[in-house]
């Protein structure tokens, strides 16, 4: 993202407890462009309903600013590694939940129905939602897979789960200790 002379240049504040939670991503992007991705994830925290970019600035107070399509660019064109953020989280999640003991990794796909002609990884896979025992329904699409770390929430009384990013790098191995029952 090249700087724009005539932006001008407000940012609200984000919670320095924010900043400090964030800091292991710090080195993943460019000075301005770090700037913009504390907003948004601040935005997207305190959103309500839809989690998009133009709901997180408006949430900011950053509907009237000019700059405000700035924001937009962090995710189409600014230069930073979402392999690179995705294996930072992954190791973070793993560093900060291992500590406390056992962590459990939970794995699910879905298909995402997606048409045209720069889909190119499309392809036929059963339908989980609208197939039964008896019944097999076939649906055309992307299969993504989800993963998240299983963790328990003092608060709720019960286990949740954080989504982290797939990380397909050279680096992508994870080894996952599968504790024996005996």
């Amino acid at each position: 993202m090249r700087p724009n002379r005539t932006e001008a240049r407000i940012s609200p504040p984000v919670p320095q407890i924010l900043v400090s939670w964030l800091a292991v991503f710090r080195s993943c992007f460019t000075a301005p462009v770090w700037q913009h991705v504390q907003v948004l994830v601040a935005g997207a925290i305190l959103a309500p309903g839809k989690r998009t970019v133009t709901q997180a600035l408006r949430v900011m107070g950053l509907a009237e600013q000019p700059g405000f399509g700035r924001y937009h660019e962090v995710l189409n064109r600014a230069r930073w590694n979402a392999r690179e953020v995705a294996h930072r989280l992954l190791l973070h999640l793993l560093s900060t939940l291992a500590s406390s003991g056992e962590v459990i990794i939970a794995i699910d796909d879905t298909i995402e129905r997606r048409w045209g002609g720069r889909i190119k990884a499309r392809g036929i896979y059963r339908d989980p939602v609208r197939s039964s025992h008896g019944h097999f329904v076939k649906t055309i699409g992307l299969r993504w897979l989800s993963l998240a770390a299983v963790v328990p929430v003092p608060f709720a009384n019960r286990r949740w789960a954080l989504p982290f990013p797939r990380d397909h790098g050279p680096h992508a191995e994870l080894m996952v200790h599968y504790p024996s029952h005996s």
